[in-house]
């Protein structure tokens, strides 16, 4: 079966301390980080040996992965099985660039997130160019807060054409019809972002085609609902799979809304859903023009 997996392990250790972040943080210690990492080697050897099934795996760790020898290996070695369609993390690019000449660049994928603040400008957008040369897929994205406005704007026009910029609407931000078209012209997408998307009771791909794992294998629909269906290593969840409504209002983030049935994003993000790179690349405030799904 085709198996989509939201992976997040116990890691939360970040090297960055952004206020808006809405992960409560902790400095990891050498036994937790030591759990992160056997927890990890578990579920890759997992999906190693998993060859039955066709897997996509997203790495969304509470903190900053690819600072970790461990992350990285995992990737890269995931890459080059043939039962993997794509492996992708979530990461704000602090790590080197130097490893990802080993993996697969046809399945690895990053989504790269930009924090003004935390890291200086022109070295996250000299990673972003090494990771264009390298040929790795990866998107680029910023939270939309107005002070963030003219780093996206910068970014826009600095990035390598090709690649995607999105924005996330900031956590408890409210925008105005100004204000969200402003974004809107950097990211023909945002509005997707802007609110939150009903959800109670409408079919979603999380709990059918779509997992969330943890490191101890408990296996969820999704990150945002607590109801386990099993365990991935005794397979007993396989049981839970198929259709289902969403038990919860709404859904406001990207991770989770990607997959409702009722919106077209897996059309829009076709070949990309799990790096966030919309199949379509003439993208909104590039050079090249508007993004259009089709």
């Amino acid at each position: 079966m085709d198996l989509t997996i939201l992976y997040r392990g116990p890691l939360a250790s970040c090297d960055y301390d952004c206020p808006y972040c809405p992960f409560a943080k902790r400095r990891d210690s050498r036994a937790q980080l030591l759990a992160d990492r056997t927890a990890l080697d578990r579920f890759a050897s997992w999906a190693a040996e998993s060859t039955d099934d066709r897997l996509s795996v997203l790495f969304t760790p509470w903190g900053e992965s690819l600072v970790r020898s461990w992350y990285r290996r995992t990737l890269t070695e995931l890459s080059h099985l043939p039962h993997i369609r794509r492996v992708a993390v979530q990461t704000n690019l602090s790590c080197r660039t130097d490893w990802l000449a080993d993996a697969d660049p046809g399945k690895l994928a990053l989504w790269c997130t930009y924090h003004p603040g935390q890291t200086p400008y022109d070295r996250f957008l000299a990673k972003c160019h090494d990771l264009a040369a390298l040929g790795v897929r990866f998107s680029v994205g910023v939270v939309g807060l107005p002070e963030h406005l003219e780093h996206a704007r910068r970014l826009r026009a600095e990035l390598p054409e090709h690649v995607y910029l999105w924005i996330n609407a900031a956590e408890g931000h409210t925008y105005g019809d100004d204000e969200a078209a402003r974004w809107t012209e950097l990211d023909a997408l945002f509005p997707y972002s802007r609110h939150p998307h009903r959800s109670a009771g409408l079919p979603c791909r999380t709990g059918e085609s779509v997992i969330s794992v943890d490191g101890d294998g408990t296996v969820r629909r999704c990150h945002f609902v607590r109801a386990e269906l099993g365990n991935l290593y005794d397979g007993s969840y396989r049981a839970a799979l198929g259709p289902r409504g969403c038990p919860l209002a709404v859904c406001d983030c990207h991770i989770g809304y990607v997959h409702l049935e009722t919106l077209p994003l897996y059309d829009v993000f076709a070949g990309g859903v799990l790096e966030r790179i919309p199949a379509v690349q003439h993208l909104s405030g590039s050079r090249s023009g508007r993004l259009a799904a089709t």
